[in-house]
């Protein structure tokens, strides 16, 4: 790898937000480039995402190369100042790589192949595949690293694959060796003595395929972080290659959003620019909230300004019902991301395919063509990205709470046998950041074992398994001087699926002011049990407070009848159910009022948010309905050029930005 400054965003952008989307020319004929063209500069398009999924159209044949049509479409952009993040097209093979060479196919756990026809069917472990992979990459870096249009690699798409095949098998006892070292500290960690699991041969290990009954849960966790792991040896491999070939450019990959299959937080650190693929559902009262979830661990994942390299200017066409958005919707979700950070707002894709398996996902240019809504609303927004552009690139949004997120906690705490089917992390973890969403409070994310001392408060949804490093770390955090709330099923057990003693640790115990955690009593999915300030939904937990402890909320009626529902010991607090929307709401806005958090802006109406972007404020209407929204002093509202004072008045999905 180079060494030196890796760049960054900010050598893409060049002070725009870049805007455009997936190109894929591929599909149609020559003819319609111009047309395209034209349409974009229309828009206001200055960037665009070339080769995703062109790998049998650069590579007919093993071996060969036909790169004049990508020649030809390379100095097109180039004529008409358009940008090119140049991608990497080995997300899908052509049908001769299967063909020739069936070891490049993944194998799912039942033993079965994937077959070509679809994406995504290649095996991570595959030694051809990864051969076939870089000798494409080699070609594309030294043919377009120094062209003038290009701005930015982009490696695969959405990386996802899981391999349960005998090459993955002999990958994955490499990788275990790696990790353990010897039999005997595997055999530990796994905890063989249970159903006479013990291995005496690395060679008895395999994939964690299709089981009579339960599989070896920490034999699974280990399969889940070798996944990502080589799904990362992929990547970088891909991205080294064309660091060589430029190494001022930026080089980045698409993660999909709060997706279980990678450690985002690991592969963060080995991308110039962090990007996501965004799709709420319009019809989703919550669609907003889900969307600023997303933007914001995005953001924290990025350490700053972060790409969206994907969403959908109308329907997507993978849900049970494909509804478009309404007018003014698209807008409204692209700024939202624009003021929680993000300098490039993307889509799949700038031409809606009229074949394909994606015919009815929606593009920037639908069938409609350019008298179409979509492509009118996506040049006004073309228009508005390019009037506020050189204001907000590069600026930084920031919160004083950091909700605390972790992929390997997520996967030890998702597996079969738990006390409840019912607790899904990613629900927990979209119930308490709604919370803190609606009471108006900026959230960034953070690994439990990141530095958090810049943070007033610290939340923390559920962490299953934590290290002794992050225990310590957030013991560390309470102690000097910080405010923490915690969640349920909280350090119940170690990186290894180890159950703590006591059901949860010990330091955490005492941090709390828990002297026995007596039982788990999950609740059925409409099951919900009373306290004497709220109702809890999903869980509650049988706990006995120490002497030093307040209790804040005790549980009322059945079995638990008088005990600590909510604890705090003096920074410290637990929550051992998961309130009611309403009431978890008001228990966080009122922890964070004690930690000197305040709301980016009082009094706002129901539906509107308001987020900062360095010095600019980001006022966005949710709702169908005007409001008038109270934003003390004068600013101007960049999308529009008026001054506003005291009052600005926003239309259905209405947006302002203001400066002072």
């Amino acid at each position: 790898m180079p060494t030196g400054k890796r760049p960054t965003l900010d050598d893409a952008t060049r002070g725009r937000l870049l805007f455009g989307g997936d190109y894929n020319p591929e599909q149609w004929p020559e003819e319609t480039w111009h047309e395209d063209v034209r349409l974009m500069r229309d828009a206001g398009v200055n960037s665009v995402t070339l080769g995703v999924f062109s790998w049998s159209k650069l590579e007919p044949r093993p071996g060969a190369r036909e790169f004049g049509w990508l020649d030809r479409l390379m100095d097109l952009m180039h004529d008409h100042g358009i940008g090119v993040v140049l991608a990497t097209p080995t997300a899908s093979p052509p049908p001769w790589m299967g063909h020739l060479y069936p070891d490049t196919l993944p194998v799912d756990q039942d033993g079965r192949t994937e077959w070509w026809g679809g994406r995504q069917h290649f095996s991570h472990s595959s030694a051809t595949y990864r051969r076939y992979a870089a000798a494409i990459t080699e070609d594309l870096a030294a043919r377009y690293g120094g062209h003038p249009a290009l701005t930015m690699w982009h490696i695969n798409n959405e990386y996802c694959t899981y391999d349960w095949s005998d090459e993955a098998a002999a990958r994955f006892r490499h990788w275990l060796r790696n990790r353990y070292g010897t039999l005997d500290a595997l055999n530990e960690a796994w905890g063989t003595a249970f159903w006479s699991q013990g291995y005496g041969d690395w060679a008895e290990i395999h994939t964690p395929r299709h089981a009579h009954y339960l599989k070896n849960p920490t034999q699974v966790l280990d399969f889940r972080r070798f996944t990502s792991d080589m799904l990362l040896e992929c990547y970088a491999a891909e991205r080294d290659i064309v660091r060589r070939a430029a190494p001022h450019l930026p080089v980045t990959t698409n993660f999909m959003p709060l997706w279980s299959g990678l450690d985002a937080w690991r592969w963060a650190e080995e991308e110039d620019v962090v990007s996501v693929d965004l799709y709420p559902d319009p019809r989703d009262p919550l669609g907003a909230q889900s969307g600023a979830l997303v933007q914001d661990m995005t953001r924290s994942q990025a350490r700053g300004p972060w790409m969206l390299m994907e969403q959908a200017a109308g329907p997507v066409n993978w849900r049970g019902v494909n509804h478009p958005k309404p007018r003014g919707l698209n807008r409204l979700w692209s700024l939202q991301a624009v003021a929680r950070g993000a300098d490039a707002v993307c889509y799949f894709q700038w031409r809606q395919s009229r074949q394909g398996a994606e015919k009815f996902h929606s593009g920037m240019v639908s069938h409609a063509g350019e008298e179409g809504r979509t492509y009118r609303e996506v040049k006004q927004l073309g228009a508005d990205l390019a009037r506020i552009g050189a204001e907000v690139t590069g600026r930084h949004t920031a919160g004083d709470i950091a909700i605390l997120h972790d992929w390997h906690a997520w996967w030890a705490g998702a597996q079969d046998g738990r006390p409840s089917g019912e607790v899904d992390h990613p629900d927990v973890l979209r119930a308490w950041h709604r919370a803190l969403w609606e009471a108006h409070l900026a959230t960034d994310f953070a690994h439990p074992e990141h530095d958090l001392s810049a943070y007033r408060l610290v939340v923390v949804p559920q962490l299953y398994a934590l290290t002794d490093a992050a225990i310590d770390n957030l013991r560390a955090y309470v102690h000097g001087g910080g405010t923490l709330v915690c969640g349920f099923l909280t350090g119940v057990a170690d990186e290894d699926d180890r159950v703590r003693p006591g059901g949860m640790d010990a330091r955490l115990r005492e941090l709390f002011g828990i002297r026995t955690l007596h039982e788990w009593w999950p609740l059925e999915r409409e099951e919900t049990v009373e306290t004497d300030g709220f109702r809890g939904t999903l869980w509650s937990e049988e706990i006995e407070e120490s002497a030093d402890a307040s209790v804040e909320a005790a549980y009322k009626g059945g079995e638990l009848d008088g005990l600590p529902a909510v604890l705090r010991r003096g920074r410290a607090w637990y929550v051992s159910t998961l309130p009611e929307p309403a009431a978890l709401r008001g228990l966080l806005a009122r922890v964070a009022a004690d930690a000197g958090v305040r709301p980016v802006l009082d009094g706002l109406p129901g539906g509107v948010e308001a987020v900062r972007r360095g010095d600019l404020l980001f006022v966005l209407n949710h709702g169908r309905e005007p409001v008038t929204v109270q934003v003390p002093g004068t600013h101007t509202d960049l999308l529009t050029g008026a001054t506003v004072t005291d009052t600005v008045a926003l239309g259905r999905y209405g947006v302002a930005v203001l400066r002072p």
